[in-house]
């Protein structure tokens, strides 16, 4: 199937904190309020002279981080399900504008209602919600990997690692840090996925910057980073910005330099261009030249954070993780990673 080059932009744009507020009520009120800003965000973007065929939000953009906030709290006054009452209102934008939106909330789970995920989703043009995944790799709330067996049961690999493909190409979405776990974007790369969308929520750093590009060139990937105007992540004072689009070279082809709320962060995406270079034989392909049966004796072996560790219950704040992370050091000092 022949893929025409495509636009894709970021949303970049300001978030208020749902957090300080002491009823459902209030806190829906600030979530309405910030999609309502996303939205007009988006209109804008394809009102514009490159209008997009998919755009991408910011992490926490509608809810914000729940900071302190004890989880059965927070599930109640502010997290909901996908689809839900979050993406029902980004839908009838992706239907009226034919467009592919890409977001990021905190989502409460039937199966598990006394715990919550930090998701990030992606609708089609048609309004569906065609892939969701939950962060892995937090300390902050529970990861699939908390609860391995129950949700490998439910949702299977294709819940864990989903990849979907489109007119647009490959696509596979997660947020923030976890671009900074190289093992997240070579799963999905190991899947199939040519596009990878990552909605971020992140005081800007060089660190941050560097691994974006490594892991678009690593795995010859289009890497999509949209992250928060104005202030960002846990921080009051630290601000976000540094929004950008690496191709498959690892060379950006789009970035936003400030914090400030803007669109301009927008460029076509050439994913047959991107087969190309997969198919060449010479030096610049470097999956073909990755020899991954050479590692796995090490990974296979590598047993630090223990899963199933939230199997019996969930967490209720961050001091709840104090055992688990002790385990996780110990196992690291058993393989010989820590020195005692």
């Amino acid at each position: 199937m022949a893929i025409t080059p495509w636009r894709a932009t970021c949303i970049q744009v300001d978030s208020k904190l749902a957090f300080p507020a002491e009823t459902k009520e209030a806190a829906w009120a600030v979530i309405n309020g910030n999609i309502d800003v996303a939205l007009a965000a988006i209109e804008a973007a394809c009102d514009s002279d490159a209008p997009p065929k998919l755009v991408v939000l910011p992490e926490f953009v509608f809810q914000g981080p729940q900071r302190s906030l004890p989880a059965s709290v927070w599930i109640e006054r502010a997290c909901t399900t996908i689809p839900g009452a979050i993406t029902d209102r980004l839908a009838e934008v992706a239907i009226k504008r034919g467009i592919y939106i890409a977001g990021n909330h905190f989502e409460v789970d039937p199966k598990w209602p006394d715990r919550y995920f930090n998701s990030s989703f992606l609708l089609d043009p048609k309004g569906e919600v065609i892939l969701r995944y939950r962060r892995i790799n937090t300390g902050s709330w529970t990861s699939p990997h908390d609860i391995l067996d129950e949700y490998r049961a439910a949702y299977g690999e294709d819940g864990i690692f989903p990849v979907v493909d489109t007119e647009l190409g490959r696509l596979a979405i997660f947020p923030c840090g976890e671009v900074s776990v190289p093992e997240i974007t070579r799963s999905f790369m190991l899947r199939g996925a040519e596009v990878i969308l990552h909605p971020d929520n992140a005081p800007v750093s060089t660190l941050a910057d560097c691994a974006k590009r490594c892991r678009a060139a690593e795995n010859m990937v289009y890497l999509i980073s949209c992250n928060l105007s104005g202030t960002a992540g846990f921080s009051d004072t630290l601000t976000g910005g540094h929004s950008m689009i690496v191709d498959y070279r690892g060379d950006l082809i789009a970035f936003e330099e400030s914090d400030k709320a803007s669109n301009a962060c927008s460029a076509m995406i050439d994913v047959e261009a991107l087969q190309a270079a997969r198919h060449d034989t010479g030096m610049a392909n470097g999956l073909m030249r990755s020899r991954f049966e050479m590692y796995r004796d090490y990974y296979g072996s590598a047993d630090f954070y223990p899963a199933n560790s939230l199997a019996e219950a969930s967490v209720e704040t961050n001091d709840d993780f104090a055992a688990v992370h002790q385990k996780a050091l110990a196992n690291m000092s058993a393989a010989g990673v820590l020195r005692d």
